[in-house]
């Protein structure tokens, strides 16, 4: 069974993050779905920070439907917006002592066989989550080196097909980085 849900999870993540990429807002409730089934997948094989991130990407999914509601063009695309340089330093940096803060801690309370590689790549997953919602562009960059190291993640941890899922991530996030080329706004 839980083969199965790893299928159904794999195949709900790519259809979101494709519909992430093309910028419509049904990417979100699929999203939204994909973290729920991943829940379950990444709680039964011991990855605790990883199924904790799927809650927190179910809670980050209802924020992004919100954030893009507010950025829809008349065309349907939601705008692109434009962080600045210190943003996107600030930003990686408290995601850096957030993801070594709980790996010490995963590896301290738990049996998660490598607590520093889930907790770092939890951590940037959530700020990567959280720059998509606020339609940074920069997310793309982001997602394609988490995406990597979590496809070796898994190839370690025996989950083939999230491996192969997380491989298809990359060509994606390349895709997203690509359809979100426009004139965007520069903000805070």
């Amino acid at each position: 069974m839980s083969g199965l849900v790893e299928w159904l999870a794999a195949l709900t993540s790519a259809l979101g993050v494709w519909l992430m990429g093309r910028r419509t807002m049904w990417g979100w409730p699929v999203m939204l779905l994909a973290s729920v089934l991943y829940g379950v997948v990444f709680a039964q094989d011991h990855l605790y920070a990883d199924a904790a991130l799927q809650a927190v990407f179910a809670l980050l999914a209802l924020y992004g439907l919100w954030c893009w509601w507010r950025g829809v063009q008349h065309s349907g695309q939601v705008r692109i917006a434009m962080p600045t340089a210190q943003t996107l330093w600030r930003d990686t940096g408290i995601t850096a002592v957030a993801g070594l803060a709980m790996g010490l801690a995963l590896r301290a309370m738990t049996d998660d066989p490598m607590p520093l590689s889930d907790a770092s790549l939890s951590a940037y997953s959530v700020l990567g989550q959280i720059w998509t919602a606020k339609r940074y562009r920069a997310c793309w960059v982001l997602w394609i080196v988490v995406d990597v190291l979590y496809t070796l993640l898994f190839v370690q941890r025996r989950l083939f097909v999230t491996a192969l899922l997380y491989a298809a991530f990359v060509g994606l996030a390349i895709q997203g980085w690509r359809q979100w080329r426009d004139k965007p706004a520069r903000t805070p």
